[in-house]
């Protein structure tokens, strides 16, 4: 394995080029930075996809406690509420900050920020740029803003482990480009890579959303939380791509309605309707499918003919799928859209791994807790990368300790993919769950992906309940609100358990 051509301790490496990997990498200038990203600049990220916005507390009839107390009543009881205060404190600054780096955010007549209304919010405080591109042009900001920083370096590989001092310390990590493995050392080590949409048959992530940085931090033995909470977004245009298009909750936030093919609403009698929080209108469209039903995003008469200028980007979508938004209703279903689960952080952003932290999708903040608010993400992102580089006081490591890193297989993804759209979806139940840890352990040790997925089957095993985003066909109700916290011991005894357990009842 080669050494780094720089080969210097002190700088911090990140990994992962979306809107939490390049904040942090901008927020901790001057420091030297290195930047890991698998995937050319700017490509690759679910940043780029992001439509609906930045929720940020900036209108006069807002403030930071009513976007907190949204937040929390999201997360179904798991949000923490000193975490959900302090974020949406942030959102206005953040805003500010982004548009001191260039994004230009959507503007009213009046020259003040244009806001928009999406589920569960009980204010209109949703920033967005480019109507519904809003994603694409922060990471099109931060990206210009990063190449004009002296104080970062791009590497463009795949983080394949993490460096280890002799105190137990992350000091760096072992990256592949084109075969060839080669040690990056550092004082602290930030992932930023993501979350795991592309384990799942139907999704809205990028292909590479499988997790990679849940599987080094898990690896590396840190805590992981909640990883049994998934969000599947209600409204990913159903029209045969994969990943699967999103028509943005904004559509529903500016009057566009859920019905069948009969013209009848999807969410009638349901608390909220059309604008219940994500977890509930995709599980009352899941479920009316289930029925035999076909659900239809219709805009026709909320949009019509505004839709291209209003919404360019599911405009176009649609256009690519042969839809007309303006005269045709859009067809509709749940996709993997987001993990609220990940690396257990503290307010800085450190997980339990001393020198090891985690920024954005792939970390729990305790933001979300068990369904999160739509456009919280990008916001949680901004925030915690502005929180990682105040706190982040690594020294530099002591001599790295030599180790062999372990090739990992791709696996089967495509049969993951399936295993886990049908036994850990929308809709769980114990005998299925129970077949997607009985396929997905042994596959563990030996491939990333199959160990991820199976954080998320054994977590939903486990959680006899039913909370947010983790729907128990056979426990319905809630129980106490507690998080699930484990690391990969834990999840190793648990299988030499269960494989005991299946070996005593053999004849």
């Amino acid at each position: 394995m080669n050494a780094f051509a720089r080969n210097t301790a002190d700088r911090v490496v990140v990994v992962g080029g979306g809107v939490a990997g390049l904040s942090v990498a901008l927020r901790l200038a001057p420091r030297p930075v290195t930047l890991v990203t698998a995937s050319p600049l700017g490509l690759g990220t679910a940043t780029g996809w992001a439509q609906g916005g930045i929720a940020a507390a900036v209108g006069a009839d807002d403030a930071a406690e009513l976007h907190a107390a949204d937040t929390e009543a999201a997360g179904a009881g798991l949000t923490e509420p000193d975490v959900a205060l302090r974020v949406a404190q942030e959102g206005p600054a953040l805003i500010d900050w982004l548009v001191r780096i260039g994004v230009p955010f959507d503007r009213a007549d009046d020259g003040a920020l244009a806001l928009g209304l999406e589920a569960a919010h009980g204010r209109r405080r949703i920033v967005r740029s480019g109507g519904d591109a809003t994603g694409a042009r922060v990471l099109e900001g931060l990206v210009r803003a990063v190449l004009a920083a002296p104080s970062v370096e791009i590497v463009t590989a795949r983080a394949c482990d993490l460096l280890r001092d002799s105190n137990g310390a992350v000091a760096g990590v072992v990256a592949e480009r084109d075969g060839a493995l080669f040690r990056i050392p550092a004082r602290a080590v930030v992932l930023a890579t993501g979350g795991v949409g592309a384990l799942y048959a139907a999704t809205t992530n990028p292909p590479g959303a499988v997790g990679r940085g849940l599987a080094l931090a898990a690896r590396a033995g840190a805590v992981m939380r909640d990883m049994e909470f998934v969000q599947f977004h209600p409204t990913a245009i159903a029209a045969g791509a994969d990943p699967m298009p999103l028509a943005t909750e904004a559509l529903r936030g500016e009057g566009a309605r859920l019905i069948d093919e009969t013209g009848a609403p999807v969410m009638a009698g349901i608390r909220g309707g059309d604008l219940a929080p994500r977890d509930v209108v995709a599980r009352g469209i899941f479920q009316a499918l289930q029925r035999g039903r076909t659900v239809y995003l219709d805009a026709r008469g909320a949009l019509g003919a505004a839709m291209p200028t209003r919404f360019p980007t599911v405009a176009g979508l649609c256009a690519a799928a042969g839809i007309d938004p303006a005269v045709q209703p859009i067809p509709v279903r749940p996709a993997a859209h987001y993990h609220m689960g990940g690396v257990k952080v503290d307010a800085h952003g450190a997980t339990s791994v001393p020198g090891l932290y985690a920024c954005g999708e792939v970390s729990s903040t305790g933001l979300h807790g068990a369904n999160r608010l739509a456009s919280n993400s990008l916001l949680e992102g901004l925030a915690y990368a502005r929180f990682i580089a105040d706190g982040l006081d690594a020294p530099p490591p002591a001599a790295i300790v030599p180790q062999a890193v372990k090739a990992r297989s791709s696996g089967d993804l495509p049969a993951i993919r399936t295993l886990m759209e049908r036994q850990v979806g929308v809709v769980r139940d114990a005998a299925g769950l129970a077949v997607a840890v009985a396929a997905l352990a042994p596959e563990a040790e030996a491939c990333d992906a199959a160990l991820v997925a199976l954080m998320i089957a054994r977590g939903a095993l486990e959680r006899r309940e039913s909370r947010g985003a983790h729907w128990r066909s056979d426990h319905p109700h809630l129980v106490a609100a507690t998080h699930t916290e484990t690391t990969l011991a834990d999840l190793r005894a648990a299988e030499r358990g269960r494989a005991a357990a299946e070996e005593a009842l053999t004849p």
